[in-house]
């Protein structure tokens, strides 16, 4: 088999396919983001991820189990200690992260008052919330006083919201820059500092496409890192850039939600370049996943599953497209957090006559070592190629 000029890499945020085998000591026992959302649906209407095996990995309410498959399929468990979004994404791409992000109800007094004194501006706020909330809660005292407004998630992350027009957007993410600055350490060990602008009105806030992330640097080096160097092209769309802090990307295409995503990918396909063109689908997570709205869900990976026929239309004999997520968020489960579950793991190429089931993967890095292999490259630490299966 000749190797793919193209890899294509769809991360569907948050769309877990059951729990792990140690989701208890994560707290999140019985969490099943598929197929709850599923059962919530009275089924779900996925026919072309159906096609590709998506319920052959596992059966999903509503999804056609296919007779003969057309991708390679089966689901990955997390190895690395941790269920956010950047321990699933660097693992992915061939890390092990043994110490977990920290996550925080409420910040240190030692680090507001840090923030307050070097941004020169008062912080309100400082507690658990939807974004979208604690805009129209403290948006007003925001607008009179200029206070930031800092709040977290499940997430480890801090994340700062200010009108676009009371804090100019280049001071905002001049102060998330500095925030990201005094939070990497192991004192907070911070995954990402997010800017959060937004504009209108009381009672009509309105947040902008503005939103800025500034996570931590990979660890260590990547196989997007190993691509870069080979003069390979890495082709990072949503907040892929983001999440590796622009490590080892050629090209960044920044998206509004999932469609937009769509889009991009589409277009994108279009490009002759030779290496991998990685996107990251985060409305599941951010929009209906952490808000536990198993409807929105639903719909939207609905939504998603009608214009992946778009993407299989598009792509070349020698490209290779590889569908996966980073982790879960039961829309069902409690709290607000990810959850520890396996996650689903769809390949696929023209070229390649039908599809089989893989083996259970046991780590994220599976996908990093494959495209390494496929490359040519330095073969990350972890991980185990499964090029050699695809025939």
């Amino acid at each position: 088999m000749d190797n793919f000029k193209r890899v294509f890499l769809i991360v569907l945020d948050s769309v877990g396919i059951g729990e792990a085998p140690d989701a208890e000591q994560f707290n999140d026992k019985g969490a099943d983001t598929l197929g709850h959302i599923a059962e919530h649906m009275d089924g779900l209407q996925m026919p072309n991820m159906g096609k590709l095996g998506l319920s052959n990995i596992r059966e999903i309410k509503g999804v056609h189990k296919a007779d003969q498959p057309e991708a390679y399929y089966t689901k990955m468990q997390e190895a690395s200690n941790g269920k956010d979004t950047m321990t699933g994404h660097w693992e992915i791409m061939g890390l092990y992260i043994d110490t977990p992000f920290r996550t925080f109800e409420e910040f240190p007094k030692e680090l507001i008052d840090e923030i307050e004194e070097r941004s020169g501006r008062k912080v309100i706020g400082n507690k658990p919330a939807s974004g979208t909330a604690i805009i129209d809660e403290l948006g007003p005292e925001h607008m009179e006083t200029g206070a930031l407004i800092v709040y977290t998630s499940a997430d480890s992350v801090i994340q700062i919201a200010a009108h676009e027009d009371v804090v100019p957007i280049e001071e905002q993410y001049e102060i998330c820059e500095m925030v990201r600055e005094i939070t990497k350490d192991e004192k907070y060990m911070i995954g990402r500092v997010i800017a959060r602008p937004f504009i209108g009105k009381p009672g009509e806030f309105e947040r902008t496409h503005n939103r800025h992330d500034y996570a931590l640097k990979p660890f260590g080096r990547t196989v997007m890192n190993e691509l870069k160097d080979a003069d390979y092209d890495v082709i990072a769309l949503g907040k892929i850039s983001d999440i590796y802090d622009g490590e080892g990307v050629t090209e960044e295409i920044r998206t509004k939600n999932n469609m937009d995503g769509m889009d991009k990918l589409v277009n994108s396909m279009d490009q002759d370049f030779t290496g991998l063109n990685f996107l990251n689908l985060v409305d599941f997570d951010a929009k209906y996943g952490h808000r536990r709205d198993p409807q929105g869900y639903g719909e939207a990976l609905e939504a998603y599953d009608a214009r992946l026929p778009e993407v299989l239309e598009k792509l070349q004999d020698d490209d290779l497209l590889i569908i996966t997520a980073d982790h879960g968020n039961d829309p069902v489960h409690h709290g607000t957090d990810h959850t520890r579950e396996y996650v689903p793991l769809l390949v696929y190429s023209k070229s390649l006559d039908g599809g089989k089931e893989l083996a259970l993967r046991e780590t994220f890095s599976d996908i990093g070592a494959t495209v390494a292999e496929n490359f040519n490259i330095k073969m990350p630490e972890h991980g185990k190629s499964f090029l050699n299966d695809l025939k």
